[in-house]
């Protein structure tokens, strides 16, 4: 690449627990002979996403090229952390010839492209596509994206109903958005939840998008990156629920880190995850717990009351065994206490 060329940049966005950093990982590693750099924006206090996307660091994307933005939503933090965290990448030598941006699951992917018309960058980057991750089984569900048609019958019949959730409109700004959409857990979703997602995506998308079934986050490189798209002049082709306003609020939204101590078996761990997402109408849990007479590093992380883990890495000498998880929830059905205590046998009384 010359130094005239503009770096190409993916922007990678999806809801919570779409499978972002599991593509992104698969992408780290078939890199299609290129020199990639990572930008990964976390919802809450540990560096969980980051931690995982470093642990797979290769020759082409090694670990200091995997930066990350913890101090809120991408979209937010534009002038304070996206700008400089850009411009310590161009920095870099050798210069990493792809950026992937890893959005937050609230992310909205517009105000992020606009920051791309920043004066210092706009002549030196582009946006090469707009990725945006959907979870099949959650989609047919219609738990994340509402039927339209019947929402604006509600409207027209009563002007004081208002249906639209922080979840819906956060999917369908991204799929406004969006290049391409990666339909995630396919095997979940089944024959008829496959094609019921792919009418719900069709139906909010302002114009024709691809949409490609995939599993455990593995897709052709040539598929996602290279696209082309120069997606920051091509705003109008993108609409937003915040077109016209400067921000959005994310106070619909509450993250709390819980520290939890040794588990003894990771099945019971699984099973307090489950019947606390239900019974707290949790959206995400992410984090590591240690287990017991394990030298490995225990990898947990759920959608709702869906929990998956596996051992990741070796626990680190200079490390403190000790596990910590993210959960994130509705702002109206965050209950601190109750959420401690689901996950911790025994809370210390305040």
């Amino acid at each position: 690449m010359s130094d005239l060329s503009k770096l190409p940049v993916t922007v990678v966005t999806g809801f919570l627990g779409s499978g972002k950093t599991t593509l992104i990982r698969h992408l780290m590693t078939n890199p299609q002979g290129k020199r990639l750099a990572v930008v990964v924006n976390e919802f809450g206090d540990v560096g969980v996403d980051g931690e995982i996307l470093k642990s797979c660091a290769i020759p082409e994307c090694p670990a200091e090229n995997i930066m990350e933005l913890a101090n809120g939503c991408i979209c937010c933090t534009v002038a304070d952390d996206f700008i400089p965290t850009i411009e310590a990448l161009m920095a870099l030598e050798p210069r990493p010839e792809h950026i992937i941006i890893e959005t937050s699951g609230l992310a909205l992917p517009k105000p992020l492209l606009k920051a791309f018309d920043w004066p210092d960058i706009r002549s030196k980057i582009t946006v090469d596509g707009v990725i945006a991750l959907a979870d099949a089984e959650a989609v047919a569900a219609g738990r994340f994206a509402p039927d339209v048609k019947a929402v604006e019958a509600q409207r027209v019949a009563d002007d004081s109903l208002d249906h639209e959730t922080p979840l819906s409109e956060v999917f369908e700004d991204q799929i406004s958005c969006a290049d391409i959409v990666l339909l995630t857990k396919p095997d979940l979703a089944g024959t008829d939840g496959l094609a019921k997602a792919k009418d719900i995506i069709a139906a909010e998308a302002p114009r024709p998008l691809p949409v490609v079934e995939v599993a455990e986050g593995i897709v052709d490189p040539r598929i996602v990156l290279g696209l082309e798209a120069a997606a920051e002049d091509d705003m109008d082709a993108r609409p937003s629920h915040h077109d016209g306003h400067d921000d959005h609020e994310h106070d619909d939204f509450d993250s709390i880190v819980v520290d939890i101590p040794e588990v003894d078996d990771p099945a019971d761990l699984v099973a307090k995850i489950e019947q606390m997402a239900r019974q707290q109408n949790i959206l995400r849990v992410k984090g590591y717990a240690a287990v017991t007479d394990k030298p490995m590093r225990l990898l947990v992380q759920a959608v709702g009351a869906r929990v998956r883990y596996q051992f990741d890495r070796p626990w680190r000498p200079d490390e403190a065994r000790r596990g910590r998880l993210v959960v994130i929830a509705e702002h109206d059905d965050v209950n601190t206490n109750a959420i401690m205590n689901a996950l911790v046998d025994k809370v210390a009384a305040e």
